[in-house]
């Protein structure tokens, strides 16, 4: 199946428009943006989308009265992507009709993009676009910390993480409390969970100590995990101190000159030395060392440095901001942006994120007893429809409660 799966070119525009046509879920994404399974609300008739036609064509301020709308919208221009912004004050498919000062973005998802490219600097078996099992354990290490941090530390419930089709994944936060966030407090938001500074300039990029030089409690909650992340992808699956290049960045965040001479002088003498090895030299120095709590305090920092993670946070900031849509392709890879579950984040591989080809000849294998609007189900994007599925019914029970009990009735 997967040679005549190749034999598809998921990136010609009838794929694309057998795709959309047959498997893209419009009624699941439609139920997501809209928060209901009823009537069209602002939510989805207010709400931009973005269009990126052959050619690098983009067209913007694309809005839809309801799901059909939507669909034939999307048959008719067969993109080769499009994006999800806002819900804006009009619709903004009107935009050019709107008083000056007047057409302001007024809710849409808290968001975050996490790029493998960010982790260039540190991960070895891959570089650029690049992507494989190995290093995409730096993916779901972010995952486990962002799910965590962010439902304990703001109390959001409704995050669906989608990856990206190619390097990366995207969360959306779907509570109405990070719907309606100002500018302000996303930029807020985002800078409490930076603590690994932007660049590939190497050197030190954590600086998150109070005076007391102590770790924040919110990070002090993940350090113990974080360290087992170290010890599995860092220093075994990674490797990242092998070369002499990984062993000097190393070195230039200890802060004691005598003892990272000690251990240069070690490494350089034995070149074939692990990392596994590197990272025990330094801790044995540091156990009798006479700065012990500083330099435990320096290695902390680097386990935060080399696992904590990386945000891209220009995504995050501002509300009008567009991103990916679930489920459409990515136009280098011909794989399909699904939701992953962060449960078994772990156990994700990219490489078998089903493609176009592979998705269309599965339905053709399938036959033609499936309904129409239920073609997915017949193939292997069934799990994954399936998932957004259970996301949105979580947020319209949870709006259902809330509204209940506003009305006091809830018992």
């Amino acid at each position: 199946m997967a040679s005549d799966a190749m034999d598809i070119d998921g990136s010609s525009p009838e794929a694309l428009r057998a795709f959309y046509n047959r498997l893209y879920p419009f009624p699941s994404i439609y139920k997501w943006l809209n928060q209901n399974d009823q009537a069209p609300s602002r939510l989805f008739t207010h709400r931009e989308f973005a269009f990126t036609l052959p050619g690098d064509i983009y067209l913007r301020y694309q809005s839809f009265k309801d799901e059909k709308e939507f669909k034939a919208q999307v048959l008719r221009h067969v993109p080769t992507r499009f994006e999800i912004g806002p819900q804006y004050t009009f619709r903004p498919r009107d935009k050019k009709t709107a008083k000056p000062g007047t057409f302001n973005p007024l809710a849409r998802e808290l968001v975050f993009d996490i790029d493998m490219t960010d982790y260039d600097p540190i991960r070895t078996c891959c570089t650029d676009a690049g992507i494989c099992k190995r290093c995409w354990g730096f993916i779901a290490a972010a995952v486990h910390v962002l799910e965590d941090s962010i439902r304990d530390q703001y109390g959001y419930e409704h995050l669906l993480w989608v990856y990206s089709g190619r390097r990366g994944i995207h969360l959306w936060i779907s509570d109405w409390g990070a719907m309606e966030l100002s500018d302000e407090l996303r930029k807020a938001i985002v800078g409490w969970l930076t603590v690994v500074l932007p660049g590939k300039d190497s050197g030190k990029k954590v600086n998150v100590r109070s005076h007391s030089k102590s770790l924040p409690p919110s990070i002090g909650a993940v350090i113990g995990h974080l360290a087992e992340v170290f010890d599995e992808l860092i220093l075994e699956t990674q490797d990242v101190f092998a070369s002499t290049e990984g062993y000097e960045a190393l070195l230039a965040l200890i802060p004691d000159a005598a003892l990272v001479h000690t251990l240069r002088s070690k490494w350089v003498a034995d070149p074939s030395r692990p990392s596994t090895d590197k990272w025990q030299d330094l801790r044995q120095l540091v156990k009798n060392h006479k700065q012990k709590a500083l330099l435990k305090s320096a290695m902390e920092d680097i386990v935060l440095q080399y696992t904590y993670p990386r945000l891209d946070a220009e995504v995050s900031k501002h509300r009008n901001h567009l991103l990916k849509a679930p489920f459409c392709v990515h136009p280098k890879t011909n794989r399909i942006c699904v939701p992953v579950d962060p449960k078994t984040v772990d156990d994700f591989d990219p490489d078998e994120v089903p493609t176009v080809g592979q998705l269309l000849l599965e339905l053709n294998n399938a036959g033609k007893d499936s309904a129409a609007e239920d073609e997915w189900k017949k193939t292997s994007l069934a799990p994954y429809v399936e998932m957004l599925e259970a996301h949105t019914a979580a947020i319209i029970e949870s709006k259902r409660a809330i509204k209940q009990e506003k009305n006091g009735m809830s018992w």
